[in-house]
């Protein structure tokens, strides 16, 4: 029987080459619709390739019988319907191992941005002025950062940081034990809110962590904080981050992912007061979800996948 494969969004070519080396048939199907596959487009698929653009709930589940893996290019999950999945044998990979570098990097980069002021410096200096003292920065030396989940993300962070002489901390609700990991300290969320500098996100978008950040969360904090957001846009409350840096409740803000993207986190849905404020605000960083879009990790993203689906297949092949 013939297996194929339906690249539903583009991705490195890697992990085509190796699939097909392996005896699967791969289709590109990047424009195919919602409405076409409940009209049995991908019926006899046994696996699929996405990012964010297609969400897999039980009906589209459904309607693609033949189904043996899904593989979501990333980190995130939020667009598959894990529990579906594991109850009907879908095996459902991702490869945040990828990209975790990219977003320690880009973490740690917009970090170092906002407390040196280079964004400002730089648009400064292109007017022609020369305002050393409106632009002296912080040093993150003697800072204490603190990571809201240590998977691989948070992780990837904690080792950027490790030559930064700094207290790396972090609290991770499902994950204990961890102390001394990556030269980081477990602390509790009481810990962090009475103690840190920097807080940075590095959790899955759920329906526990939707709008975890926002108005009561950060009061909690005890001393004014530089938050990063290199997750998911729907973990903040922009409003409520907005108020809290008005009030200098928040020293800063460094987000490559905001509340207003779209489901396939392609561009913005619309334009709200709170992003038009959020848009103005001088101490704020913006980039647009790209925080793990490096040329490396475009590769290593494919590779991931090409080594988990084939050791999956293969162990397949021991059993039968």
């Amino acid at each position: 029987m013939i297996e194929r494969v339906a690249f539903l969004d583009a991705v490195h070519p890697v992990l085509q080459e190796r699939l097909e080396t392996a005896g699967w048939v791969c289709n590109h199907l990047e424009e195919l619709t919602r409405q076409q596959i409940l009209d049995g487009a991908l019926a006899t698929y046994s696996g699929i390739v996405l990012r964010a653009r297609i969400q897999l709930d039980p009906t589209l589940f459904a309607a693609i019988p033949a189904l043996k893996f899904v593989a979501r290019s990333g980190a995130g999950l939020e667009n598959i319907d894990v529990l579906y999945a594991q109850n009907h044998g879908i095996q459902v990979f991702n490869s945040p191992e990828g990209n975790a570098d990219a977003v320690g990097e880009h973490a740690l980069g917009q970090l170092l941005m906002l407390f040196h002021r280079l964004r400002l410096a730089d648009r400064s200096v292109r007017q022609h002025l020369w305002e050393r003292e409106a632009h002296r920065g912080m040093e993150l030396s003697g800072k204490t950062v603190a990571i809201i989940g240590f998977g691989h993300m948070g992780r990837s962070f904690a080792r950027k940081l490790s030559g930064m002489n700094c207290r790396v901390v972090a609290y991770d609700k499902y994950v204990q034990g961890f102390s001394g990991e990556e030269n980081v300290h477990e602390w509790t969320m009481e810990q962090v809110w009475e103690h840190a500098d920097v807080v940075s996100l590095h959790l899955p978008l759920t329906e526990e962590t939707h709008q975890l950040v926002k108005r009561d969360w950060l009061l909690r904090f005890k001393r004014p904080i530089v938050l990063i957001n290199t997750a998911r846009g729907g973990i903040v409350n922009t409003a409520h981050l907005l108020d809290a840096l008005d009030s200098q409740r928040l020293q800063g803000a460094a987000l490559d992912v905001l509340e207003f993207e779209r489901r396939s986190l392609e561009g913005l849905s619309d334009r709200p007061e709170a992003l038009e404020r959020l848009l103005t605000h001088e101490q704020v960083i913006l980039s647009p979800h790209v925080a793990g879009w490096s040329v490396e990790s475009y590769f290593k993203l494919s590779q991931v996948l090409a080594d988990k689906i084939l050791t999956w297949h293969a162990s397949l092949s021991l059993t039968d």
